[in-house]
């Protein structure tokens, strides 16, 4: 049995830049955010990275086991790291992700990690949602919500994550519960870093493009952004979710492409996409606050900063941790779960009704 009150929890997250384990302790009671402890990361190495590239876009197999391996091992090894916590938030690494189709897929074993750390285990965050006629995704959103209370937020404002996906949370911190309605609005914004990484990766070897650099030398080319901005989906009403793929003839429109045009042109849709998403949200933020890899590139910044009508900054602005918001996502998530508190709502999925998702293992 769990203690009342504030709760200490370990939240982990491998996002779909394939880039490594982020892992960040808070303190919370599942609705405010009482303080933040440690955190870590564990880089995935060129054959973890390798492996999981390779598992993405299926649903079982060898290759789906192969992955898991690597997630199950780099996870324990990380978290076990940390001194003892009340429970762990374990995301696991998002495979496919299909949720009008053939759901969501998570691969990471949440009983497993359970008996090797000693502690109680949430995971399995999205199936439930999307069972219940959810996108699944995104979820982060509710710690969205608490965050921007404890900056003492009045007016709306956005967060912003630039992973291998981008995704929006828009906020109106008037409200008293994320739950209730108008308080948010949440929805993948199109393709982020995960385009540029494979670039980088397939063209010159490298995980990304360090500070923008190659981008901020080439030229974008306007016919690839224009179509890609006609794609049906920057139409559709949110919520709404992307496979990290979904997006995945942008490797052969940019192929003709030098590498510096063909970067810059990538970082340009991502940025574009993110203008479009502004477009959806009630009324126009106050502010722009950016969490995620993406943040560190200041070519993409730039693009963003010129094409929105609020300022853009990142998180660390107000003191926050930049790269391990989505792990503290998680910790913050699976509190909630162990209090019976839904973790995500109309306005961020879609879900029928205000949900809890996520699965209790106990060592």
């Amino acid at each position: 049995m769990l203690k009342s009150g504030v709760l200490r929890a370990l939240g982990a997250m491998s996002g779909t830049s394939l880039d490594g384990v982020d892992a960040a302790v808070i303190d919370s009671d599942g609705e405010v955010i009482a303080g933040f402890g440690p955190s870590a990361y564990r880089p995935y190495d060129a054959a973890e990275r390798a492996t999981l590239a390779a598992a993405l876009g299926q649903w079982q197999g060898a290759a789906v086991e192969a992955a898991q391996a690597v997630v199950d091992a780099a996870h324990a090894a990380l978290l076990a790291t940390f001194d003892p916590v009340d429970l762990v938030g374990f995301h696991g690494q998002t495979l496919a992700h299909d949720p009008q189709g053939r759901g969501t897929l998570q691969v990471g074993d949440g009983a497993a990690l359970a008996r090797a750390l000693g502690r109680p285990v949430v995971w399995d965050f999205r199936t439930a949602d999307v069972r219940f006629g959810g996108q699944g995704a995104p979820l982060a959103p509710f710690y969205h919500f608490a965050l921007a209370k404890w900056a003492g937020a009045t007016a709306p404002l956005a967060f912003l994550n630039l992973g291998g996906v981008g995704n929006l949370t828009w906020i109106d911190p008037s409200r008293a519960r994320p739950e209730d309605e108008g308080a948010l609005l949440a929805f993948d914004t199109g393709p982020a870093n995960a385009p540029l990484n494979d670039l980088m990766q397939r063209r010159r070897g490298a995980p990304h493009d360090a500070g923008g650099a190659l981008a901020a030398t080439g030229e974008v080319d306007v016919a690839t952004l224009n179509a890609f901005l006609a794609d049906a989906y920057f139409y559709k009403m949110p919520p709404k979710s992307l496979d990290r793929d979904a997006f995945a003839g942008l490797a052969a429109a940019t192929q003709g492409l030098s590498d510096a045009d063909a970067a810059a042109t990538l970082t340009a849709c991502a940025a574009s996409a993110v203008m479009r998403a502004i477009e959806h949200c009630p009324v126009p933020p106050r502010q722009l606050l950016v969490t995620g890899g993406g943040r560190h590139n200041p070519t993409l910044m730039a693009m963003i900063a010129a094409g929105v009508d609020c300022p853009v900054a990142p998180v660390d602005t107000l003191g926050l941790d930049g790269d391990m918001l989505e792990a503290q996502a998680f910790a913050f998530l699976a509190i909630r779960v162990a209090r019976g508190l839904p973790t995500s709502c109309p306005g961020t999925t879609g879900v029928r009704a205000a949900i809890g998702g996520g699965t209790i293992s106990r060592p």
